[in-house]
């Protein structure tokens, strides 16, 4: 026996756990189903940037980021916990289901103000302020940043009153 083979520790036999294996691949499979279907929609054209180079770009970066997630877990496991927190996966998807279902009702502005603050606030624990703050950013800054600097049309409220006041 050698001194260096004191000093070094022998390597564990950490196994990458299947669910990070499952989510690695649910995100590579989304970037290259992306990256795929942009090319049909045409990545240049005579104008410039075609409508499918964003889309494009965009899988490329999440199939890439998916890539290098795995190059990690297979140098270093990460220690993840058994069990998935069921009460945090229903109250996300559950209001997501809620903000697609009101939005062309109340508005993106309203309904994007109301499922920010649900989370900050209420799931995130966020003081008032901070969750004001950027509930107002991403919901009115979105829907003017879309709205007249992108122009892309984000819907607005089916109800008159909230309609005239700009929701």
């Amino acid at each position: 026996m050698t001194t260096e083979s004191l000093k070094t520790k022998p390597r564990s036999a950490a196994r990458v756990a299947p669910s990070v294996l499952v989510g690695i691949g649910a995100f590579a499979a989304v970037g290259v189903y992306v990256l795929v279907s942009s090319i049909d929609l045409g990545l240049w054209t005579s104008l410039g940037p075609g409508p499918g180079l964003f889309p494009f770009a965009m899988g490329a970066v999440l199939a890439a980021m998916a890539a290098v997630w795995l190059v990690q877990e297979l140098r270093s496991p990460s220690d993840t916990v058994e069990g998935v927190d069921r009460g945090l996966v229903l109250a996300v998807v559950l209001s997501l289901a809620v903000l697609a279902a009101v939005m062309d009702l109340i508005g993106f502005q309203l309904s994007m103000f109301l499922f920010l603050m649900y989370h900050l606030k209420l799931r995130g624990r966020r003081t008032w302020i901070s969750s004001l703050i950027t509930a107002l950013a991403g919901s009115v800054g979105a829907f003017y940043a879309f709205n007249y600097g992108l122009n892309v049309t984000l819907p607005v409220s089916a109800f008159p009153l909230l309609n005239t006041i700009g929701l």
